[in-house]
């Protein structure tokens, strides 16, 4: 955990119409930035074992502190509940339309610029992250995938050809059980990942921690400077 303090930081009960439920929706800005208003954001997609409720457990807000303080371009963090359904629709409950459609309309009543967004994961999560970006081409600026749940044969190795113009970095621990997988998924992108890092490490955030620092300064880095019209 990082020695710095989080910023603003808010978790509340929303509905979702694509979930057709009440999720967690939480959001991060950096400490010295107030609310956040007018920052990028970053859209952020649990694994299984997680929740929006466990976010501030896990310090992210303060791994945002901190990476901003070490020189990353600012950026809010903002996620919801998506279940453990891989960010994928299952009947009448579509986690992913809840992303592309309602994430990016509840961070602009927050005040963030959701025309710059990009996407996080780890697991479950990146492989969400990963499978949003292929559903949507060039909607998001760049794709963090820690240990992402893949397996080649599965919808992101099926579609990952549409993932083309998206930058996309990977992260994996050498003890994780999926590094093979990612290590084929980083071989079979159309374009070489903006990163790739294989280090000792298991599927935990024991790993993950260690790894956040590098995916902040790529995710800040691909939101700023706002695209030219």
């Amino acid at each position: 955990m990082p020695d710095a303090p989080a910023g603003d930081e808010r978790l509340i009960r929303i509905r979702s119409g694509a979930r057709d439920r009440e999720v967690d929706f939480w959001t991060a800005a950096p400490e010295g930035y107030g609310d956040g208003r007018g920052l990028p954001v970053c859209l952020v997609l649990h694994g299984a074992a997680a929740t929006p409720r466990d976010y501030a457990r896990l310090g992210l807000a303060r791994f945002l502190t901190d990476a901003v303080r070490r020189g990353a371009p600012p950026f809010a963090l903002a996620g919801a509940t998506g279940g453990r359904l891989s960010w994928r629709r299952s009947g009448d409950d579509d986690p992913q339309r809840m992303v592309r459609e309602e994430l990016p309309t509840w961070c602009a009543r927050r005040g963030f610029d959701s025309g710059r967004l990009a996407a996080w994961g780890w697991s479950m999560g990146g492989f969400g992250a990963l499978l949003l970006a292929e559903a949507y081409p060039g909607w998001l600026r760049a794709v963090a995938a820690f240990s992402p749940a893949v397996r080649p044969g599965d919808a992101v190795f099926a579609g990952v050809d549409r993932l083309r113009g998206t930058p996309v970095g990977l992260w994996c621990g050498r003890q994780d059980n999926f590094l093979k997988d990612v290590r084929a998924l980083a071989r079979a992108l159309p374009e070489p990942p903006v990163r790739a890092t294989w280090a000792d490490g298991r599927h935990n955030f024991a790993y993950w921690g260690t790894v956040i620092p590098d995916a902040f300064a790529l995710l800040g880095a691909a939101l700023t400077p706002p695209r030219k019209a």
